[in-house]
């Protein structure tokens, strides 16, 4: 941005915003002034990946139930144990010794899903700040906890973990007013649809179903008559399975709620609900889960991981100063993500909910939007899906403490294996019901950077508060430009 954009008022930057490199967004508007969405033709995307999905489903599937039956009610059903020969040790177990453990780590989830969702739509600011607050307490007594039993490693990694929160949200603290305003009014868009909702928690019961098999498998894996080795490399695979299969789940809801949601965004003021398309929720949910699904797929490997990487570098840039050699390494960590994140970024999602485009097409689109209008400023200011992933860890931490010492006091040689694999039930199944708020949030910002008008005619006062704070950040954005070319 150059500095004469940062020296207009808000307004005129807006009115620059929603006119400039907008081509394409003006194609879509009706010789009466009034936009109205134009779709491309529905075509079958990123089907390879879906593909992928499906077999891996089927095939894991297999194997958990020949894990979990090998070891229900008898030890070796299957005469597995001849080929582990090497890692045999004299310990033996059943599958439902500690499938009952899972069984009850999936009803903790559910339960902590449904009680934050409640509590959020009551007590939004309390509940987010205690996200944001409690987790590096949280995270610093398991440490503890950890080390305290022995177990060096995990303690050493949930130490690192809550240094990791810490710094994070020491960086961030003077974001976190416009974060807590975009979630308040993110949920205010939820609630104003049950219907949403509801698909949320039938996606949440269809994962539980999954969950009965993989936990079926997972305790087999566990009470296995392996070594610690043969078993913690089995839990891994299987691990990096569920997180798929949740990340899955977890943007297929994605897609149907930001769908949702930019129809009310678009309609508003157009006898509100009422002019919304009676089909749009079964659309919404047919396109996610044929045409749509093999790009949520693809979308699902790669989105989290860089996403979460993306917040820390930017955390820790905004506050490093005056160690060049540093600020080097780090702008060249920075650089690599933007890069990454150009293809792989959470508002593809909604791109594929309105428009129908593959993954890499919609993220691309996204990114290009944002950085055209400028509002990529604004996005990377907010820290709202930060914000939902906290809580959905601190969710995933409860259900392992609370298995972990279940299992402490009955299978004490296996309850890091069980806490563990627990704690990321427990996240999957609290992530499903915070993603309807983070679909609201992504579409918030994907109609603000297609047309500002949408959110004026929505919310006037939040309108003014984000073009408020767009107009502040393109300026130190800036000053900061200037600054470097100053000192260069």
């Amino acid at each position: 941005m150059s500095d004469s954009t940062n020296s207009v008022s808000p307004s005129s930057d807006y009115a620059s915003i929603s006119s400039g490199d907008q081509s394409l967004q003006r194609s879509r508007r009706s010789g009466d002034g009034n936009r109205a969405i134009v779709r491309e033709s529905r075509h079958w995307h990123d089907v390879f990946w879906s593909a992928i999905f499906v077999i891996h489903l089927i095939c894991l599937g297999f194997v958990l139930a020949v894990l979990g039956l090998n070891r229900f009610r008898r030890s070796d059903r299957l005469n597995i144990d001849r080929y582990t020969q090497g890692f045999l040790e004299n310990h033996k177990g059943l599958t439902e010794d500690y499938w009952p453990l899972y069984a009850v780590a999936g009803g903790i989830g559910v339960f902590i899903s449904w009680i934050w969702s409640l509590l959020l739509g009551s007590y939004a600011n309390e509940m987010m700040k205690v996200s944001v607050h409690i987790l590096t307490t949280y995270l610093a007594v398991v440490s503890v906890l950890c080390f305290w039993c022995r177990q060096f490693f995990w303690g050493g990694a949930f130490a690192i973990g809550a240094l990791l929160e810490f710094l994070y949200v020491i960086s961030v603290i003077d974001r976190l007013p416009f974060t807590m305003l975009v979630l308040r009014k993110a949920l205010q868009l939820v609630w104003g649809l049950p219907k949403v909702i509801i698909v949320a928690h039938a996606f949440t019961i269809v994962m539980l179903l999954w969950m009965s098999l993989w936990s079926f498998g997972a305790a087999g894996v566990v009470a296995s008559s392996m070594g610690d080795e043969g078993r913690w490399w089995l839990l891994v695979v299987l691990s990096v399975s569920l997180f798929w299969t949740g990340a899955v789940l977890c943007n297929t809801v994605h897609v149907i709620a930001s769908g949702m949601v930019f129809h009310v965004l678009f309609h508003c003021g157009q006898e509100e609900s009422s002019s919304l398309p009676p089909s749009s929720l079964i659309d919404s949910l047919r396109y996610a889960v044929t045409t749509s699904f093999g790009s949520i797929c693809y979308g699902s490997l790669f989105t989290a991981a860089i996403r979460t990487l993306r917040w820390e570098i930017r955390g820790f840039r905004s506050k490093i100063c005056g160690n060049e050699c540093l600020l080097c390494c780090v702008d060249f960590l920075f650089h690599l993500v933007e890069t990454l994140v150009r293809f792989f970024n959470k508002y593809a999602y909604v791109q594929i909910a309105v428009y129908g485009k593959g993954f890499n097409r919609s993220a691309r689109d996204a990114w290009e939007l944002f950085q055209s209008t400028g509002v990529e400023a604004l996005v990377a200011y907010d820290c709202s899906g930060a914000v939902l992933l906290m809580g959905t860890i601190f969710g995933g931490l409860i259900t392992g403490s609370c298995i972990g010492i279940w299992a402490w006091i009955k299978y004490s040689d296996r309850v890091i294996m069980v806490a563990s694999t627990t704690m990321l039930m427990g996240m999957v199944l609290v992530g499903l019901g915070m993603v309807v708020v983070e679909s609201a949030v992504t579409s918030i910002y994907i109609c603000f950077a297609e047309d500002p008008l949408l959110i004026q005619r929505w919310d006037a006062d939040f309108f003014t508060e984000m073009s408020e704070t767009l107009h502040r950040r393109l300026q130190h954005r800036s000053a900061r430009a200037r600054e470097v070319l100053t000192t260069a």
